[in-house]
């Protein structure tokens, strides 16, 4: 499928995503960050197709996301690929070598942990959304510390400032988002 169509598909899926308020945080509800409402094949089909589109599939030796509304773009993308993937997951398994990571959303604060990931690999993150960046700052440092490649980084949506900032503190780290949205009177907005 042609980028500019899987593109056009993804915006129109986010375009009337109900929102809810968790305090003064304006939360909107898609299938790729949420799971809900029910995701059409297509909108996943053209997200995997985005990505698999605009990443050097040479440069990469392993594609990684976040527990748990990463998962489905991860495993999308992984079988299109063939890459093999790694979640950082919400709760320990006590592997050795793993290692635990402090993160903060816009609403919540949690421990990830990181599994199977080698010094020297070099990854693709994927994930569903960025809106603070107070989730894949403190995942990406840990990497970066840990010694692994952070070779190309993609966010299915980003809302807020916190991709931008990222880039501007961090212009090393490969950030890019596929579709931006922004909360305008209670409703999704396409940001171009």
């Amino acid at each position: 499928m042609e980028d500019s169509s899987s593109l056009r598909i993804l915006q129109d899926s986010l375009l009337g995503a109900p929102i809810i308020w968790k305090g003064d945080y304006p939360y909107f509800i898609h299938p790729i960050s949420d799971g809900i409402p029910r995701m059409e094949a297509k909108v996943l089909r053209a997200t995997r197709d985005l990505i698999v589109s605009i990443v050097d599939w040479n440069e990469i030796d392993l594609i990684v996301s976040v527990e748990a509304m990463g998962l489905p773009l991860l495993a999308a993308v992984g079988d299109a690929t063939g890459k093999p993937t790694v979640v950082i997951r919400k709760r320990s398994y006590g592997m050795e070598g793993e290692v635990s990571v402090n993160v903060s959303t816009g609403y919540s604060e949690s421990t990830v942990y990181i599994n199977d990931i080698k010094k020297g690999e070099k990854i693709l993150i994927v994930d569903d959304v960025i809106s603070t960046g107070g989730t894949l700052e403190p995942i990406l440092q840990t990497l970066q510390n840990m010694g692994i490649i952070l070779q190309d980084i993609i966010i299915a949506i980003e809302k807020g400032n916190g991709l931008e900032r990222l880039k501007n503190e961090r212009p090393e780290w490969p950030i890019r988002s596929l579709a931006k949205i922004e909360i305008i009177d209670g409703k999704v907005g396409i940001i171009e």
